[in-house]
Formats: structure tokens, C-alpha cells, sequence
């Protein structure tokens, strides 16, 4: 199965490009989007990054902090740590 590059443009204070591998199928149906509708295939892959980035980052992240746990606090040493009475 080939790889397709897609490049990716962020206009902000600065211009960012970004190199995507594609399997040859995803670009295809991406390319036959863009023609289909006058739009760019960076136009929909930035679509996709943008609408999916928040879950992406949420799962990956939790993943993360399942696999290497950090200091964890029991319920006793958080009330002992905050002033809860006043």
C-alpha cells in the first residue's frame, strides 16, 4: 500500500507546515472530496485535526497518565491539605 503526502498551513503569527503519510486510499477519497467541492485537501485535513484534537488529546492523555501514574493523594491528605472548615 503506497503513502500519499498531504501538507498542512496553519496561518496564525506564523506559517506551520505539516507533513501527513496517508494510506493511498485515504488521499484518494480526500482528493476526489476537494475536486468534488472546489475545496482544498488541506482545507478538510485541517477541518479534521481541528474538530478531533480535543478527544484525541483527552484519550491520549489519560492513556498517558494510566501507564505512568503520578503522585496520587488519598481523601484524607487532600481535607488535611485544605482549610475546610473555615
Amino acid at each position: 500500500m503506497g503513502l500519499s503526502y498531504i501538507c498542512h498551513t496553519r496561518i496564525s503569527l506564523e506559517i506551520v507546515m505539516l507533513a501527513v503519510r496517508l494510506p493511498e486510499h485515504v488521499e484518494k477519497r480526500l482528493a476526489e472530496l476537494a475536486a468534488k467541492t472546489g475545496r482544498t485537501k488541506t482545507f478538510y485535513v485541517r477541518e479534521a485535526i481541528l474538530e478531533h484534537l480535543d478527544e484525541i488529546e483527552d484519550k491520549y492523555l489519560a492513556m498517558h497518565r494510566l501507564e505512568n501514574p503520578g503522585k496520587r493523594w488519598t481523601q484524607d491528605e487532600l481535607e488535611q491539605g485544605l482549610d475546610l472548615d473555615g
